[in-house]
Formats: structure tokens, sequence, C-alpha cells
């Protein structure tokens, strides 16, 4: 795929929101605006989730899950960039749920019904998926609101390349192959501003990933 003059659509949650990047030129999807002449527009909100939150949260924005924004994004992208799922595992309340799941208040479930919305909106794009990246918490058995996790972030991976394949919807999978892992106090500090949110050199590396992703496409 040429990525030059190409418009795409990001989704997704505070680091397409470009949350501790030093500024959105630094963003994965900023550095594919000013480096590859894509025409970049993000859709991130910080906080929010690929499922329906189950019970009132703290700050009401956070519950404009992915699929609620489908329709307020341009509508002439050649292209849609999905990359969620952390805020799922890290303070969602909804459950993972299962592959037969047609329902927003699973995990699983809520995939699907994004998928299906996104492609019925951008019949002529082409879609991406991208695996949340690690954080430094992600093996906690309570989430960070006080929710017993349904399983380990690996899950949320999973559900997101098996539903994605049911719709050949291919799938960048950071999860596995970004090289940040929290967890190491070296790479967290390299690679991350607080164990989650990626920094401008955290940035760059899924900038790298997505840009070579795109163009083999």
């Amino acid at each position: 795929m040429e990525l030059k003059g190409l418009k795409i659509n990001f989704l997704g949650d505070s680091i397409t929101e470009g949350y501790d990047s030093s500024d959105m030129e630094h963003c994965y999807w900023g550095l594919l605006q000013k480096n590859d002449g894509v025409i970049a527009r993000g859709y991130g909100i910080a906080g929010t989730r690929i499922a329906k939150q189950q019970s009132m949260f703290i700050d009401p924005k956070w519950d404009n899950y992915f699929r609620t924004r489908v329709d307020k994004m341009d509508p002439d992208a050649d292209v849609i960039v999905i990359f969620g799922g952390v805020n799922d595992h890290g303070h969602g309340d909804a459950h993972l749920g299962k592959m037969s799941d047609r329902t927003d208040d699973t995990f699983y479930g809520a995939l699907h019904l994004l998928y299906q919305e996104v492609m019925k909106r951008y019949p002529d794009a082409q879609i991406v998926a991208m695996t949340p990246m690690h954080y430094e918490d992600e093996d906690a058995l309570i989430n960070g609101y006080g929710v017993r996790k349904d399983g380990p972030l690996s899950a949320y991976r999973d559900a997101i390349c098996e539903v994605a394949e049911a719709y050949d919807i291919p799938v960048l999978d950071v999860f596995n192959k970004s090289g940040i892992q929290p967890k190491d106090r070296e790479l967290r500090l390299l690679y991350t501003s607080d164990g989650l949110h990626p920094n401008d050199a955290g940035h760059e590396i899924i900038y790298k990933l997505l840009k070579e992703f795109l163009q083999n496409l």
C-alpha cells in the first residue's frame, strides 16, 4: 500500500489521543502524517473502551465506547485503524465474553458490533485492528477500579485477533511485536511515561511497526 495521500482515521483511546507524547507530531499517527504524507485524523478519547461500561463511571466521556463514535469520524477515509482494548482490561467492568456474543456488553460482542459498524460505514476502506500494548500492572487480578478481571491481557489480545480474522481484518499485533514491556524497569523508563502510556520513543516504535504493516497490505 502506498501511504502518501492516504486518508486514515484512527479510532482509539488515550494513546491515540497522544497522551504523554510531547506533541501530536510525535504521536504514532502524527509521525505517519509528518514523515509519510498521510492525511491522518485522530479520534482518540482517553479512558474509553471497546465494550460498554456496565455502571456509571468517574468521567462520563469514558463511556463513549468505540462503536458510538464510528459515525462521528470523517466519512471519506481510505483506511480505518482501530487501536484499543487496554482500558477494557485495565478498568472496564464488562466481561470478556465469548466468540458467539453479539452485544456491546461483552468485549467479544462489542468487537463484532464495532467491526460490523465500521465495515458498514466504510465499505470501500481498508480496516486494520491493533492489539493493546503491555502495561505495568497487567498481571493484577483486580483492575484499577476494584473489578475482578476475566483473564490476562493476552486474552483480550486473542479476542481481537479471533474476531478480526472472522471479518478478514488484518491485525497488527503490538502486544507481541513492539518490545515495549513496562514490567521491565529499564524498558518502562525508556518507552513509557507511567508504565502504560508511550512516550515519544514508544510512539516511534508503534509508528514504525504500523508504517511497515500498512506498506505490506
